[in-house]
């Protein structure tokens, strides 16, 4: 049996990220354009998904839109996606959601997601911040297939909330701790 430098591991790990960030997730390079016209095509599907995304959006001072994030792995994997931040309801920002993960895992699967921020702190924080990684603290706000979010999602009181939907794919359930989400300039 090999043992796995950490030299090695860091190497595996970057290719693994190298071969997700390549893939693009389709998006082309159409720069803002792309983008914008991917996150207005994801918040309809939410709205019609899940209908009580709207009274969380009424509630939040932004929202994170990521349309399509592309998860693989074998023992070491990844995700890689982009998306925009919405304030106001028009885009103010772009980021790159990636995330590196090692142990029994196999499959890959995609999915879009929406990071409600909820204070203006919390706005602010993420905006500020020179990488903002998802932590234990996210609230995940889970619908039902009726596309019902339980009143406690609604009016929590955790200053970020998230929306995973549209899961395909073989991995099961999808979580985005130990995500990093940085600033780019499409």
């Amino acid at each position: 049996m090999s043992k796995l430098s950490r030299r090695g591991f860091m190497v595996t790990l970057g290719g693994g990220g190298l071969a997700l960030a390549g893939c693009g997730n389709g998006m082309g390079s159409e720069g803002p354009s792309r983008i914008d016209a991917r996150v207005a095509a994801t918040l309809q599907q939410m709205y019609q998904e899940v209908p009580d995304s709207r009274r969380l959006e009424e509630k939040s001072v932004g929202m994170l839109v990521m349309p399509l994030v592309t998860e693989a792995g074998f023992g070491v994997g990844g995700a890689y996606g982009r998306g925009a931040l919405m304030v106001g309801g028009v885009a103010v920002d772009y980021y790159a959601q990636t995330k590196a993960s090692f142990g029994i895992q196999a499959g890959a699967q995609q999915y879009a997601h929406v990071l409600f921020f909820m204070t203006e702190d919390a706005l602010a924080n993420f905006r500020t911040a020179s990488g903002w990684v998802a932590g234990a603290d996210l609230k995940y706000a889970v619908a039902t297939e009726g596309g019902r979010i339980s009143a406690d999602s609604i009016t929590t009181m955790s200053p970020v909330v998230a929306l995973v939907f549209s899961q395909a794919g073989l991995i099961i359930g999808a979580t985005l701790e130990g995500s990093k989400y940085t600033r780019i300039i499409p």
